[in-house]
């Protein structure tokens, strides 16, 4: 293997070009972002960069040094537009195609977004530029912020909201946020944290319209449709969302956090399984052993995680198979996530079910929401912890996650080590001894 593209430059790719790289592949490697940023850290975005306490610098997840040592090409700002497997060559949008003999999928994926959203004042949060955009629009004096979605992007934005001053509203169309994850008794626990931020929480409605100034109703009760930001001259400035019971929350601005959809569209037409992703075995690896997939894109032993953790877990095992040419390692890390909301912060690591009882074990509860002291709770089932979620409560936390992950079992990751050869096989390759430049128009 002479040359390996990692399709996408945020954070699951660069982790796979560390990753190439630290478990000997020594050919070239070819990073495609279609952001012109270098690789940055998402999870401040909704947090300290929205609020001011953190500047672009502050996001960087790499920097010049890094970069001249991985000893790749880097193409930003443009985006793959196909995957030629029989060629063995990724296509660009620009019309240049990177011949390569392996492939990393790591595309992520691109907010949902809601008709009627090309509104001005109708934002999402998922880049840097979408950062940017809100930032900008929220340091302009007291908003009303209605915030679509209570999952993790919508709770944080909302909390962000609050801690600048402005109203907000968080709109969830479940009977409470996160409780697909948590359960129902420990999501109304972390719902009170919206009460207890000042935050309006308004749950079992969707939304059927978003209002603008003399433009009416944009309706759509049509399931949400993917996309990018709107490009061109914003519409209307937006004034209120229309809920399906036919009340109107007025708004200055809109922030539509619901979920986000898997960056496949220029993988149309491949031999790749694509359902809610990219169709992965346990190890990462697609239909064609020289094609992996990572991160938020990947759909991985028949589940997608779109979790830090899981998008810097997987390129390990990831790698060591592409570099094997089967499937040698799986990825069997425990789940995890963090979420951060008024001031406390909020972790949960494990796979519950519906039928699992829920205990505190420690910290209390104090009018429906998480004391002053926290909680650490514990998820049973057949008289072992499955799940444990923890609210301002890091240390016994971390003393639950390790029990569970040993309780797992050990993981084995697939390195070049374990093969016993070469990461190249029987084709060496040295990048600095390579003439030419991967990508030919």
């Amino acid at each position: 293997m002479r040359t390996v593209t990692v399709v996408g430059a945020s954070l699951s790719g660069l982790y796979a070009a560390r990753e190439l790289r630290a478990q000997g592949f020594d050919g070239r490697l070819v990073l495609v972002g279609d952001e012109t940023h270098a690789p940055y850290d998402r999870p401040p975005l909704s947090k300290d960069f929205l609020t001011g306490r953190a500047d672009e610098a502050r996001l960087a997840l790499t920097d010049a040094e890094e970069r001249a040592g991985l000893d790749a090409h880097w193409l930003l700002g443009v985006r793959a537009r196909g995957l030629d497997a029989r060629g063995r060559a990724v296509l660009l949008d620009d019309g240049r195609t990177v011949p390569t003999d392996g492939v990393v999928i790591a595309t992520g994926a691109s907010a949902r977004r809601l008709p009627g959203d090309g509104l001005a004042g109708v934002h999402t949060l998922r880049t840097l530029d979408d950062a940017r955009a809100l930032r900008e629009e929220l340091i302009h004096g007291p908003r009303r912020v209605v915030v679509i979605g209570g999952g993790f992007i919508g709770a944080e934005t909302a909390s962000s909201c609050a801690g600048l001053g402005h109203d907000v509203t968080v709109v969830e169309a479940a009977p409470l946020p996160l409780v697909a994850p948590l359960g129902p008794e420990m999501a109304a626990v972390c719902a009170a944290l919206h009460r207890r931020g000042g935050v309006e929480l308004v749950t079992g409605l969707g939304v059927a319209a978003l209002r603008g100034s003399g433009a009416g109703a944009s309706r759509g009760r049509d399931a949400p449709r993917p996309g990018r930001a709107q490009e061109g001259p914003a519409g209307p400035p937006v004034t209120g969302v229309e809920l399906s019971d036919g009340r109107i929350l007025p708004a200055d601005v809109v922030i539509v956090g619901i979920g986000a959809t898997p960056n496949t569209g220029w993988l149309a037409g491949s031999t790749l399984a694509l359902r809610d992703g990219v169709l992965c075995d346990d190890g990462c690896v697609t239909g064609l052993p020289q094609v992996v997939a990572v991160g938020d894109v990947a759909r991985v032993g028949g589940s997608r995680a779109e979790h830090w953790t899981s998008a810097t877990e997987q390129p390990r095992v990831a790698v060591g198979n592409l570099l094997a040419g089967h499937t040698v390692g799986t990825v069997r890390s425990v789940p995890y996530f963090w979420s951060d909301q008024y001031g406390a912060r909020i972790q949960f690591a494990g796979r519950r079910r519906q039928t699992d009882t829920v205990r505190v074990a420690e910290g209390t509860v104090e009018d429906g929401a998480p004391g002053d002291d926290g909680l650490l709770a514990l998820y049973e089932r057949d008289g072992r912890t499955t799940a444990v979620l923890s609210v301002d409560r890091p240390r016994p936390f971390t003393r639950a996650r390790r029990q569970l992950a040993y309780d797992q079992g050990p993981v084995e990751p697939a390195t070049a080590a374990h093969l016993g050869r070469r990461p190249n096989g029987d084709r060496p390759a040295s990048r600095r001894g390579s003439p030419g430049d991967p990508v030919t128009r």
